[in-house]
């Protein structure tokens, strides 16, 4: 089984699945479960047969994200450009699991390429890097219903302003100093950080939806163009500019300019932005032994981050 990523991390296996299965949805007890390597930090996914997936929150309490997206993804679906997970069913605690779990409709494609500064450029980033634009601007005009703007669950910090982040921001940048291997410049890094603070303060823009985890492992392609956007545990009311560091993970240079153009993202945002990747970046010290792959993500990330204010990398 791979490591726990959390102290508080629930006990979850194959076997468990196939009871849970069992005893929820019969008709699926014979059907093969194969746990996926590229379940995320939330969620434990398993295969189920070949057209579904099983979602199990790690931690207790993870099944408020279950139940948002089961609340809020029959809205915002059919206004999007590209596949959203559809979500069968969301079944109730039982064979000593204490969390709500989901089953959705598995969706074919890859992940995109993680870029780096010395990525060679690729014209397919450029279609991505429209798609992408497209999806979060259909995922803007989507109207936001007073029950959204009233539930506790449909906010997360971050779509709050970026200096709500400086404080957590500062302790990550010297928790990363002394973590093995970890090769961004920290005070080259620590400098983006103090001049995004310096920004002037964002004006409050009226309340959108937006995504809020929208990073390599969430996204699927097909051809290059993005054909789905998974995960919307983090779907949140509030600033959407947090949704600009795909940016900083997926797209080159050229295609980054490209998806800014067309989302019209003035110089302030499109830096506060850019900072948002970065302080998510510094995040990796949470997992730096338990996620290698997120580790050389992130690592990515921040290199990008600072090749494109100028620092060598």
């Amino acid at each position: 089984m791979p490591p726990a990523l959390h102290a508080d991390e629930l006990p979850i296996d194959s076997e468990l699945v196939r009871r849970l299965v069992g005893r929820a949805l019969p008709a699926y007890a014979d059907a093969p479960v194969r746990r996926l390597p590229s379940s995320g930090s939330t969620n434990v996914l398993f295969r189920l047969g070949s057209e579904l997936l099983v979602r199990l929150p790690r931690q207790p309490g993870g099944s408020q994200t279950i139940s948002k997206e089961a609340a809020w993804l029959p809205l915002l679906g059919p206004s999007l450009p590209v596949a959203v997970p559809e979500v069968v069913a969301v079944l109730d605690p039982d064979c000593g699991y204490p969390e709500r779990w989901s089953v959705v409709r598995w969706i074919e494609g890859t992940h995109p390429e993680v870029v780096g500064p010395g990525t060679a450029v690729d014209p397919r980033r450029e279609v991505l890097a429209t798609d992408l634009a497209t999806f979060l601007e259909a995922l803007r005009r989507v109207e936001v219903p007073p029950r959204a703007v009233d539930d506790p669950h449909v906010w997360s910090y971050r779509g709050d302003p970026l200096a709500t982040m400086d404080r957590a921001t500062r302790e990550n940048i010297e928790r990363c100093r002394s973590l093995d291997g970890f090769d961004l410049d920290l005070d080259a890094v620590e400098q983006v950080w103090l001049e995004a603070m310096r920004l002037p303060e964002a004006g409050r823009p009226t309340p959108c939806w937006y995504h809020g985890d929208l990073a390599a492992e969430n996204l699927l392609v097909r051809d290059g163009a993005l054909s789905a956007v998974l995960d919307f545990g983090g779907l949140s009311v509030g600033d959407p500019t947090v949704d600009l560091v795909v940016a900083w993970e997926v797209l080159d240079p050229a295609a980054r300019e490209l998806f800014r153009r067309q989302l019209g993202v003035d110089d302030a945002s499109w830096l506060r932005g850019r900072a948002w990747a970065l302080s998510i970046t510094l995040m990796i010290w949470y997992y730096w032994s338990t996620m290698p792959e997120r580790r050389a993500r992130c690592l990515a990330v921040g290199r990008n981050v600072l090749a494109d204010a100028g620092y060598p990398v």
